[in-house]
């Protein structure tokens, strides 16, 4: 097997996770990441207390603030960086960029402006270089303890699946291929906004049969809008989709699920941002899911449940009347399809 040159563009819980097991399997991987005293404790104590406590990284793995030299002679780089900063980022390494080099996103956010996803920014930015996306039920700190995982790299290169699985494939991390990039991105994207739902089912304290029916409403609502969007609806019967969708609905791990959590409880979202340390992408991504179905005619009723909480204050027992008293429809989407409805 090929030893390759990885760097990892952001330190946080998964950044920093996807280097390990990178480090892990002898590939020269270094992390990039522009605080220094995290910096000094991961190259001195091999450690990342802020974001996965206990877990001890590999000795090889070489965190750096220099972005040059992180990608001087990188052939594999994963960008592991917050919706809202992502573009700025690849915009200072732009300069490092060769045509030869592997560039893959794994933030799960949509840029509000024109419904831009992060594998499209790689490719505004990084026009010559090779792009894809890194997506599924991958939990950081689960991944950090070695428990069995598996997720999906999607590109429409191969060259760019196949180092993927060749970096990051070990006893207790598969990495399955697909071509749909921007189903698969866009799953990773939509899931968040229902994991924010499921966790404010939780501190209500609803039953089984409601986390059900929530979960599998979800996948409805994102597999119809996907296929409005254009992506294939048989990538959300994948690990990228019902079983990204089904972690973050059941796991307290999930920052989206403990923002919902939160917000049935009473908290203002100023409060929970202070103490995630950052806001869940699913905040923002409601906002601008909720526009795009409004402009497209897509009708997304969880979707504007949740606007509705966060953006617009509405009680919640309030929208959950609503939701219940709303006409009763199809149950699977593409078996009966809505204009032919009785």
């Amino acid at each position: 097997m090929k030893k390759l040159k990885v760097c990892v563009l952001g330190g946080g819980s998964f950044g920093t996770a996807l280097a390990d097991i990178a480090a892990n399997n002898d590939h020269a991987t270094t992390l990039w990441l522009r605080d220094r005293d995290l910096l000094a404790e991961i190259n001195e104590k091999h450690l990342n207390s802020r974001y996965l406590p206990n877990v001890l990284l590999s000795q090889s793995l070489q965190a750096t603030d220099d972005l040059a030299l992180s990608l001087r002679h990188a052939e594999l780089i994963f960008v592991a960086i917050p919706g809202k900063y992502f573009r700025a980022v690849i915009q200072a390494a732009k300069p490092y960029g060769k045509k030869q080099q592997a560039w893959v996103s794994t933030s799960k956010g949509i840029e509000e402006t024109n419904f831009t996803m992060m594998s499209e920014v790689l490719r505004q930015e990084l026009p010559e270089c090779m792009s894809g996306v890194l997506s599924g039920p991958n939990l950081a700190k689960e991944i950090a303890a070695k428990t069995i995982t598996a997720t999906v790299i999607a590109s429409e290169h191969k060259y760019v699946r196949d180092v993927v699985q060749q970096s990051l494939s070990n006893q207790y991390f598969r990495v399955y291929a697909n071509t749909d990039t921007f189903g698969v991105e866009l799953g990773g994207a939509l899931k968040n906004i229902y994991a924010i739902i499921a966790g404010m089912a939780a501190a209500l304290q609803q039953g089984e049969n409601t986390k059900s029916m929530l979960i599998t409403r979800s996948l409805a609502e994102m597999s119809r809008f996907a296929v409005a969007m254009g992506a294939n609806p048989l990538t959300f019967l994948g690990l990228a989709g019902v079983g990204d969708l089904v972690v973050t609905c059941t796991s307290p791990l999930s920052r989206n699920y403990r923002v919902g959590h939160a917000l049935a409880r009473g908290e203002t979202l100023e409060d929970i941002v202070r103490n995630l340390g950052e806001v869940a992408e699913g905040v923002n991504t409601t906002r601008t899911i909720y526009h795009k179905a409004i402009e497209m005619g897509i009708d997304m009723p969880l979707v504007n449940g949740l606007y509705k909480i966060i953006y617009e204050k509405m009680p919640v027992d309030k929208v959950i009347s609503q939701l219940m008293l709303r006409q009763q429809t199809s149950d699977v989407e593409f078996i009966l399809p809505r204009q032919n409805e009785a």
